[in-house]
C-alpha cells in the first residue's frame, strides 16, 4: 500500500445523466478560435491550416453546480459556452472517420476566463494559464450517452433571461472528428479525456448574482448562478 506524504487529491468526476456512475476526468483540452464570429470579435483570426489548443487542469472541473464563484484576481470574467465530447478510449493517429467511435459521450461546458489577465498576458506575449486555468473555470453540465446532437443542433447560452450567445454546432470551423485526429497527433488520447470545442460569438462578463443557463437544441444542461 502506497504511503503518501500528503492525502493524495481525489480524482475529478462528471455526473451522468439519469446514472448513478460518474466520468473520471483525466484531461481538458480547449479548442481555440474554433468560430469565425468569435475569432473577430477577439480581435483575431482563425487559423484553417491546423486547429490550436490551451489546456486546463482537470482539478479545476466542477460538475452541474447550483453555483459558482468569481475568482480573485480579476474585474473582468468571462463567459464562454462550448460543446464538450468526453472520450471513453483513445490512442495515437486517429483518423477523422474514426475519431467519432472514441467518444463515450456529450454535453456543454463553460470556459470561464479571467479576459482582463488574458489581455495582458496577449500585450506581454505570455502564456494564458492564469486567464484560463482558473479554480472551478471549466463548469460542465451532466454527461449524455445516449447519442449524439444533430450537426446544426443550436448551442445557446442566456444571461439573466437575455441570450447572449447562440450558434448551430455546424458554424465550428473544425469539427469534432478533424479535432480528435489532431489531437491524437500530438498526444496519446485515452479514456477520461474531454475535449472543450471552441465558443460562439457573445462572450461577456459576468458578476456575483448573475444567472447563467446554457442549452443544447432548447434542452437546458446548466443552471447556475455566479457569487
Amino acid at each position: 500500500m502506497t504511503d503518501f506524504l500528503v492525502p493524495p487529491p481525489q480524482t475529478p468526476t462528471l455526473c451522468i445523466a439519469d446514472s448513478g456512475q460518474r466520468f473520471p476526468i483525466r484531461r481538458i483540452f480547449c479548442v481555440g478560435r474554433n468560430y469565425a464570429a468569435h475569432a473577430a470579435e477577439m480581435g483575431g483570426t482563425v487559423d484553417r491550416e491546423a486547429p490550436w489548443y490551451f489546456t486546463k487542469s482537470a482539478h479545476h472541473a466542477v460538475s452541474a453546480p447550483a453555483s459558482a464563484p468569481i475568482p480573485p484576481g480579476t474585474s473582468n470574467y468571462h463567459h464562454e459556452i462550448e460543446w464538450c465530447v468526453a472520450l471513453g478510449s483513445g490512442g495515437t493517429g486517429i483518423s477523422a472517420t474514426e475519431a467519432m467511435a472514441h467518444v463515450i459521450g456529450h454535453t456543454v461546458g463553460l470556459d470561464m476566463t479571467r479576459r482582463d489577465v488574458q489581455a495582458q498576458a496577449k500585450d506581454q506575449r505570455r502564456p494564458w494559464d492564469t486567464a484560463k486555468d482558473v479554480e472551478d473555470s471549466a463548469i460542465f453540465g451532466p454527461l449524455l450517452t445516449n447519442g449524439l446532437p444533430a450537426p446544426d443542433a443550436q448551442l445557446s447560452l442566456t444571461l439573466n433571461g437575455e441570450t447572449r450567445q447562440s450558434a448551430p454546432l455546424s458554424d465550428m470551423i473544425w469539427s469534432v472528428p478533424e479535432i480528435i485526429a489532431h489531437l491524437s497527433g500530438l498526444y496519446r488520447l485515452d479514456a477520461g479525456d474531454v475535449i472543450m470545442t471552441g465558443t460562439p460569438a457573445g462572450v461577456g462578463p459576468v458578476v456575483a448574482g448573475d444567472r447563467v443557463v446554457a442549452q443544447l437544441d432548447a434542452t437546458t444542461l446548466l443552471d447556475l448562478t455566479f457569487r
